[in-house]
């Protein structure tokens, strides 16, 4: 609906239309409201989203760093040591959502039965992706609040989801859902969001010796370095290693900048005396 849209009163008011839609409110709507998209889920639930037009105060400004590395047995480990739990959605609701299918699979097709079943079924994958949902904006929010720059890798979900063995865990925690998250979330509240390299080693890599252990494997969730003797837990170990990488990223980044702001200043200084010396031998001519 591109215009002329109301609400008040938890009513929506829609041209066209009668009479105007009682509305079960998520949140105030605050600003001038500019268009609203109204939406059917297979549930047969419908929703409307309000676009306003308003004022965005972000985050305050913090001097924390963090590196976040994404697992499937932790949701995110920061460096730090805090770490998110991955609450396995799909896992818990797959009896509720194996026993609804299988009923689905009995209703002779083109029945009002079917109908209803499959309405059933819609119903709790709508839970699921709800639950999953605000969970990766809870976690999302809370990096992005507590932390100034944030640190992640680049990871390929797409690849990694052909390992059939590892395929349904990762598409549960939704890695790309939450770094699309965190991504924007930091751009809104002025945080500096680095990504590093996909192919660099930082569960491999002690973050004291820098001594790379290339027979690690999924299993083995410490370690102990061969060459300083330190134990290590996995998941931290690579959150510090992925801090460190994405700093140096960044403050390379920085000098490159400043280099060439220094080379535009000095082009343009030249320029000027040129110009200045040229003017000034046209007058004497």
């Amino acid at each position: 609906m591109p215009q002329f849209v109301k609400y008040e009163n938890r009513e929506l008011k829609i041209p066209k239309f009668k009479q105007p839609i009682k509305v079960n409110e998520d949140r105030p709507v605050t600003g001038k409201i500019l268009f609203a998209t109204l939406s059917k889920r297979p549930s047969g639930k419908y929703f409307v989203s309000i676009t306003v037009e308003t004022e965005h105060v972000p985050y305050e400004k913090t001097d924390e760093q963090v590196g976040v590395d994404l697992g499937i047995k932790d949701l995110a480990i920061c460096s730090d040591g805090t770490k998110y739990s991955n609450i396995k959605t799909t896992y818990k609701n797959k009896n509720k959502l194996t026993y609804e299918q299988r009923q689905l699979s009995k209703k002779t097709k083109g029945s009002n039965s079917r109908w209803r079943q499959r309405v059933r079924v819609a119903r709790v994958h709508e839970r699921i992706s709800n639950i999953r949902h605000n969970h990766l904006h809870q976690t999302s929010s809370s990096i992005v609040r507590e932390n100034q720059t944030i640190c992640m890798e680049s990871l390929a979900v797409v690849n990694m989801m052909k390992n059939h063995c590892l395929a349904k865990s990762i598409a549960d925690v939704s890695w790309g859902e939450l770094l699309r998250q965190i991504k924007y979330k930091s751009e809104w509240n002025e945080r500096t969001f680095i990504q590093i390299d996909r192919f660099f080693p930082s569960s491999k890599t002690c973050n004291k010796c820098k001594y790379i252990k290339d027979d690690l494997t999924l299993e083995d969730r410490k370690w102990v370095c061969p060459s300083c003797s330190v134990e290590l837990d996995r998941d931290v170990n690579a959150a510090e290693n992925i801090l460190e990488q994405g700093l140096k990223i960044y403050h390379s980044v920085l000098g490159t900048k400043s280099e060439s702001k220094q080379k535009r200043e000095e082009a343009s200084s030249l320029e000027e005396s040129v110009s200045h010396e040229t003017q000034g031998s046209l007058a004497l001519g």
